[in-house]
């Protein structure tokens, strides 16, 4: 029963998450229009929609019981040992799923609901180069992401705020890059949700670029993790 309740709380959390992440362009657009901003100084405005987001998700993940919205994520934390107790590889297998099928009804609910002014901003994740570069960038820029994310983490400041502005940070130096290779994506449901709609989601880039080098990104970094922070053994009590 537990694992079918997180699998729930992914599907949910996922959901919307895809609705609130895939509408920061818009938003930033609207917010800089209004301000007045242009070029580079709307990305400040971004910044700070994805802090808000992250905060505000971090909250609901906790309601929901530590749901997540990122299978990269969760591996990566499990191979740390940081996980949750219910986080493991098995209950990965099925809670994915569950996140794929949140993202699909994410990206069908903006598909509708998004006015038509914006509409032309809902793109999803694309693969602007060739194959195999957008599959080491996806990789690399997962690689990265999690990294950092890890250390923040475990190892940042105990602030709950100032670990997720120092998340959307990282996040805007990832994804400005990224946008000009992969969308990027670094979340496997996300970019399954809108490859579903678009009728790629059975696709040999869909798996490769989007799916398999992201998780090798996640767990090469957890593995780095690792080995740049040992966990602690266990002291062993001197007996008598």
């Amino acid at each position: 029963m537990g694992l079918v309740k997180a699998a729930v709380g992914d599907a949910v959390l996922t959901f919307m998450w895809i609705i609130c992440a895939s509408t920061i362009g818009a938003t930033t657009s609207i917010i800089a229009d209004i301000i007045g901003l242009q070029g580079n100084a709307s990305l400040a405005i971004t910044t700070a929609l994805i802090f808000l987001i992250s905060v505000l998700f971090g909250f609901i993940a906790d309601a929901f019981g530590g749901a997540s919205f990122n299978a990269t994520g969760t591996v990566a934390f499990y191979i740390v040992g940081a996980a949750g107790d219910d986080d493991t590889l098995m209950s990965t297998a099925v809670r994915f799923p569950a996140q794929a099928v949140g993202a699909v009804g994410g990206v069908l609910a903006l598909m509708e609901l998004m006015p038509l002014e914006y509409k032309h901003m809902l793109e999803g994740p694309t693969l602007k180069v060739d194959l195999h570069t957008g599959a080491i960038a996806e990789g690399v820029l997962t690689f990265a992401i999690t990294f950092v994310v890890l250390v923040i983490i475990i190892k940042g400041p105990k602030s709950f705020f100032w670990k997720n502005w120092m998340i959307s940070v990282a996040a805007m130096a990832v994804i400005v890059p990224g946008s000009s290779y992969t969308g990027p994506s670094m979340n496997p449901a996300n970019a399954f949700g809108w490859a579903y709609v678009y009728n790629k989601h059975n696709t040999w880039e869909q798996f490769y670029v989007y799916w398999i080098c992201p998780s090798l990104g996640a767990i090469l970094a957890a593995w780095l993790y690792r080995l740049v922070f040992p966990p602690r053994q266990p002291s062993k009590q001197k007996t008598a």
